[in-house]
């Protein structure tokens, strides 16, 4: 279990734990109003996806609790969802194992995150 502080995920965030198996991502958002939270791969040289970069946001997105999934947009290199105020979750199960530092996490409006 790993948990990622507001400071951590703001900006430019932080790199990822390794991601097997079905993931549970606590988000707490302290603020009034919504925020948004991202998982994305780390892109190649040139600032970019190409043939050869993992493919770390395919997978099946369940279970969420206080958080709406029509929020959710996906593509195979990055996931965005809207965390509203307060705490929600869901559960992500990667079709690839995620290597360490293979996907950065971010989030805006304090958001901070435990995946469990």
């Amino acid at each position: 279990m790993a948990s990622y502080t507001a400071e951590q995920l703001y900006g430019k965030g932080v790199p990822t734990e390794e991601l097997v198996g079905d993931k549970t991502f606590t988000l707490t958002n302290p603020a009034s109003g919504s925020a948004y939270f991202t998982i994305e791969t780390v892109k190649n040289n040139n600032g970019v996806y190409d043939s050869n970069s993992a493919t770390n946001a395919l997978g099946v997105y369940s279970n969420f609790t206080a958080i709406d999934v029509k929020t959710l947009i996906t593509s195979s290199y990055i996931a965005s969802v809207v965390v509203p105020e307060g705490v929600g979750s869901f559960d992500f199960n990667s079709t690839v194992n995620v290597v360490e530092s293979g996907s950065f996490l971010r989030a805006t409006g304090g958001i901070s995150l435990v995946i469990s």
